[in-house]
């Protein structure tokens, strides 16, 4: 479905977000037995017109977001939230100060009624702070919220988190899990970049992030090409989806996501596949800076192939197939018996017990 990269000039590369990015691929609505063969396994972002259109929290938030308010305010549980608070001179975009020491945003404890009260209170507030609640849990925070609107679509363990805030710009960031995510009430710009263009994308500290996952430092509502001029790169590679309430986009793990939420109310809900084991390929990289990066380069490549015979090649998972079944530890296939191994032998060779 992915459509091949184009060519930009300059003057093109410097217009809108729009101007340079291609749409992301969309389809209706389509039935779990589709999604199971035809998405979840596949490399490529896809856009779902319509696919949660049937939630009643959809019906609520047609009528206005006084309505989409209260129906969502009816299943708080009472537990807080974790809200970013940015000043209206941060035009919503949450980022790094200028002494990158910090943020340029605080965090507060909220219930989600008292979140949903102070984003109606300054819905008409021409310059308002930015306001944005992410990840919480709806199990958790919405109890029974997620029974009313289920979704019909086998996404592995997943459970149902929501977001919810004003016109915010979360910075350009990836998941290591496949995303589902779906528009409840106001609208969401996605601007995607494929795992490939990492390097193009300018990536913050690895260990000194706003919400967890490493973001890039370009704003690509408005790039500045002098100080990053790979990103040019980047945007004859990017796919933009605008989504409406009752869409949803799903995106492959790894693939980079730049998300804009315009209008004063907005309610997001989103699944990750949650993977057997809880592995974090993410901590494996930040490992391997320690431990590989800064080897001489006949070792790096000595380890490189080992890494693809253990890890990346093709024919990786048979590894350890020469050894008996018995032996073959660290190298057996997947199990819970396996990760339990790996985390012993990884916490006996981290810690030196």
């Amino acid at each position: 479905m992915r459509q091949g990269a184009r060519s930009l000039t300059r003057d093109q590369s410097l217009g809108g977000t729009e101007s340079w990015a291609r749409p992301v691929p969309e389809r209706g609505r389509v039935e779990p037995a589709t999604f199971a063969a035809e998405i979840a396994d596949a490399a490529e972002p896809v856009v779902l017109r319509g696919q949660v259109a049937d939630w009643p929290a959809i019906a609520a938030g047609r009528k206005g977001r006084e309505a989409a308010a209260q129906d969502l305010v009816r299943f708080d549980g009472g537990a807080a939230v974790e809200v970013m608070v940015g000043a209206p001179t941060i035009g919503g975009r949450f980022f790094y100060r200028d002494d990158w020491q910090g943020f340029n945003f605080t965090r507060q404890q909220v219930t989600i009624t008292q979140l949903v009260a102070e984003l109606l209170r300054i819905a008409d507030d021409p310059s308002p702070p930015a306001l944005y609640a992410g990840a919480a849990a709806a199990g958790e925070h919405l109890p029974g919220w997620s029974e009313v609107n289920a979704l019909d679509l086998p996404m592995e363990s997943a459970r149902a988190r929501v977001w919810i805030g004003n016109a915010t710009r979360v910075s350009t960031h990836f998941d290591e899990s496949p995303n589902l995510a779906c528009v409840v009430a106001g609208r969401r710009r996605f601007l995607l970049f494929p795992p490939d263009q990492l390097a193009n994308l300018y990536i913050g500290p690895l260990d000194h992030t706003m919400a967890g996952q490493p973001a890039s430092l370009v704003d690509p509502d408005a790039p500045d090409l002098q100080r990053f001029p790979r990103f040019a790169e980047a945007m004859r590679h990017a796919l933009i989806a605008e989504l409406e309430p009752g869409d949803a986009i799903y995106m492959p793990a790894l693939w980079w996501h730049h998300v804009k939420a315009s209008g004063p109310f907005n309610i997001l809900v989103n699944y990750w596949s949650e993977r057997a084991g809880g592995a974090s390929p993410f901590l494996a990289l930040v490992h391997a800076l320690m431990a590989v990066r800064d080897l001489p380069l006949h070792e790096r490549r000595a380890w490189r192939s080992a890494f693809d015979h253990y890890v990346f090649g093709e024919d990786a998972h048979s590894a350890g197939g020469h050894l008996p079944e018995q032996v073959r530890g660290v190298l057996g296939p997947p199990s819970l018996a396996r990760t339990g191994r790996i985390r012993q032998f990884l916490l006996r060779a981290l810690t030196g017990r």
